[in-house]
């Protein structure tokens, strides 16, 4: 049986896999997966917390519960932050008596050794251990050098570089706790409570306890526990944590209500559709952990390059103690310096460089209504050179809406589409729902037929009125008007209103063009993307008229799902990486085969959810500009936080050529690369919609 838990104080990859490996090590343990981007251990056998936090002792890593609610501790009030504090009275103290005293005075080794064991007795611990295992990570290599500043005299130094480590561990630590904080301000949305009514009684129930069936009772100011739909009541309900949009949605009886949303105004009674652990806020976060787990490109060949990175720096330091000491005899500056070699090659920075970005970057983007399924996905979506959008739901609205009304003679435009939802109000066409739709009100109608092809007439006001073609209208002796036939040959489905003997009017339908497409085609071209593609199994008059008034200019129209497939698989020799935008149910192979598939409206659809690399929560085109924007700042930082944590170790590890690097130099650049590559990765919280 797998048992999830979450955890503390996990800091730094090289921890993560040591705990992983001691946690394979005990006995009934079949099987071990630690996420460090969540915090969050998988495990598969039989253990305790206890064996489990005696595993992760060397960090004091704890281990909780995946339900248990973790406390959260301030930063002032950390164990680490504590005995750092401490460490830096010692240390201050002690060079207060070297310099009234001297460096080798009983009473200046005592308070800088009492500085190195409280800030560093884990280090020394972990390092020791890790040295008689011949296992070289970073606290081997600050132990190494912190034991040989002690044996050749450098108490100061050593107190220093030990203080320094301590702080920057703390840093390291609070700055991704920071990062974390997106999963854990997810999980505290949906309440662990609710009100159900059962048997007709009210009961405050356990949302594991709640059934699929079950009537929740919500009240305005209160959070929906669980997927659902209204039973009864209407209300406006924040929908902003799993969607993104800013504006409440109106919610009345039949539609669907998320759990983790807030009910702002109504009461509601929600009949439960899903289980706690099936409801859409589990599965983004479940998306999100596994999105943080997963490594990208980058990281992956960071992690490669560690590996041969680490022993080689101890070689280097070896050759830099040995060599030039043979030469000069100086044993003392060399041994130093091979010293501070270890310290300033330590691969923190670069291990922790790519790691941090990805994590933040998948966090804030989850907070904006947006789900990215992994490192890759946000790598390669900042790399793409094309865009190809489906067009009805995606670039369209996706249902008919009136769009042309054209009144004849002395009826005015309301009254002609009121006298045409009169007559429409028993039809269950697609384009009669249009117009009903945008009727205010309708006259008593009777005897109504529909005719297969042509339309449908009903007697309003002691009259026969038809709504049908152009066609029909023709048939019975009318005259159409231009102005309707080229409404017709712009794509609309074109419908007339007439009596037995006059027209009354022309009314156009259309899928009609949501009012961001337009903007979002220019954002995109704005940003260099210029290659934007239409494709839609639509008839190529109606998507090229869609395509003109939106800026697209190439169209592929009348695709079945194999050509769009096709299509994604042509543009991509043409273009290179090309991101295919849909719904997620339709264009699903399209989606599949394209370099990254962003899926619209992935709040209310499974599918999309499952199928795609990229889904827009709510169906919002908005997110597509800061999706890629967010994707292309991401790959940037990357790449800055790799020259970072390399470069400021190179222009140390040049200061041995004079003999100028010092312990303290060396301790600060490693420190000073991982802080930056951590506060520089953190900049993604800050990019918004």
């Amino acid at each position: 049986m797998i048992k999830t838990y979450r955890l503390e104080n996990l800091s730094c990859t090289s921890c993560a896999a040591k705990f992983e490996k001691n946690i394979l090590n005990l006995p009934e343990i079949k099987n071990v997966k630690l996420n460090f981007g969540a915090s969050k251990l998988m495990i598969d056998g039989n253990v305790t917390i206890e064996a489990l936090e005696k595993a992760g002792a060397f960090d004091h890593i704890r281990v909780y519960p995946e339900k248990q609610k973790i406390k959260h501790v301030p930063f002032y009030r950390r164990r680490q932050t504590i005995e750092t504090a401490f460490s830096l009275l010692l240390l201050i103290a002690g060079i207060i008596a070297s310099f009234r005293l001297d460096e080798t005075h009983p009473w200046s080794i005592v308070l800088f050794a009492s500085s190195m064991a409280i800030g560093g007795y884990h280090m020394f611990w972990s390092g020791l251990k890790n040295l008689t295992a011949f296992q070289f990570d970073m606290k081997t290599l600050m132990t190494i050098a912190i034991i040989g500043a002690v044996i050749i005299g450098e108490w100061r130094e050593g107190a220093v570089v030990v203080f320094l480590f301590a702080i920057s561990e703390a840093l390291e630590s609070f700055s991704m706790n920071k990062a974390r904080q997106s999963i854990r301000s997810l999980m505290d949305l949906a309440p662990a409570r609710a009100l159900v009514q059962r048997a007709g009684e009210l009961v405050e129930l356990d949302t594991e306890d709640i059934r699929i069936g079950d009537i929740l009772i919500v009240k305005p100011g209160r959070k929906i526990a669980m997927d659902g739909t209204v039973l009864r009541g209407q209300s406006a309900v924040n929908q902003a944590a799993i969607t993104g949009e800013s504006i409440p949605a109106v919610k009345m009886v039949g539609d669907e209500v998320f759990a983790g949303t807030m009910n702002e105004e109504g009461a509601l009674e929600v009949t439960v559709t899903k289980r706690v652990e099936d409801t859409t806020i589990a599965k983004i976060i479940h998306l999100v952990e596994e999105a943080q787990a997963e490594k990208a490109p980058t990281q992956k060949f960071i992690d490669q390059f560690a590996k041969y990175y680490t022993p080689a720096v101890i070689i280097v330091a070896f050759l830099v103690a040995l060599v030039p000491g043979f030469l000069t005899g100086n044993w003392e500056l060399w041994v130093y310096q091979g010293l501070a070699v270890l310290v300033v090659g330590c691969p923190c920075a670069l291990v922790v460089s790519t790691p941090v970005a990805i994590v933040t970057a998948i966090g804030n983007a989850a907070r904006q209504g947006v789900l990215i399924k992994g490192g890759i996905h946000l790598e390669e979506t900042g790399r793409i050179n094309a865009v190809a959008f489906d067009k009805t739901g995606t670039l369209t609205k996706g249902y008919p809406e009136v769009t042309d009304i054209l009144a004849q003679g002395a009826i005015e435009r309301r009254e002609l589409l009121k006298l045409a939802a009169s007559v429409e109000t028993m039809s269950q066409h697609p384009l009669a729902r249009a117009i009903t739709k945008q009727a205010a009100s309708t006259y008593p109608s009777e005897n109504f037929n529909s005719v297969t092809g042509k339309g449908a007439y009903a007697t309003v006001n002691e009259e026969v009125l038809y709504v049908g073609s152009l066609n029909w209208a023709e048939e019975k002796g009318l005259r159409i008007p231009e102005k309707a036939r080229k409404l017709q040959e712009s794509g609309k489905s074109v419908t007339a209103v007439f009596s037995k003997t006059v027209l009354l009017g022309i009314i156009a339908i259309a899928d009609a063009i949501r009012t961001e497409s337009p903007s979002i085609i220019q954002k995109l071209k704005t940003m260099g993307i210029n290659q934007i593609i239409m494709l839609t199994g639509d008839h190529p008059a109606t998507a090229t008229a869609i395509a003109a008034e939106i800026g697209v200019t190439d169209v592929r129209a009348g695709l079945m799902p194999a050509d769009k497939l096709a299509a994604i698989k042509e543009l991509q020799k043409q273009y290179g990486r090309v991101a295919m935008v849909g719904d997620g149910i339709n264009d699903a192979p399209a989606l599949a085969a394209s370099s990254i598939g962003i899926a619209m409206g992935g709040a209310g659809t499974d599918a999309a959810l499952e199928t795609a690399d990229i889904a827009l929560m709510a169906d919002d085109l908005e997110k597509l500009p800061y999706t890629i924007r967010l994707s292309r700042k991401t790959l940037r930082i990357i790449k800055e936080n790799i020259v970072f944590a390399l470069g400021l170790k190179i222009i140390a590890l040049l200061l041995i050529i004079p003999g100028w690097l010092t312990l303290w130099i060396a301790i600060f650049a490693d420190m000073g690369a991982t802080l930056l590559v951590i506060l520089n990765a953190l900049r993604l919280v800050k990019v918004q919609k």
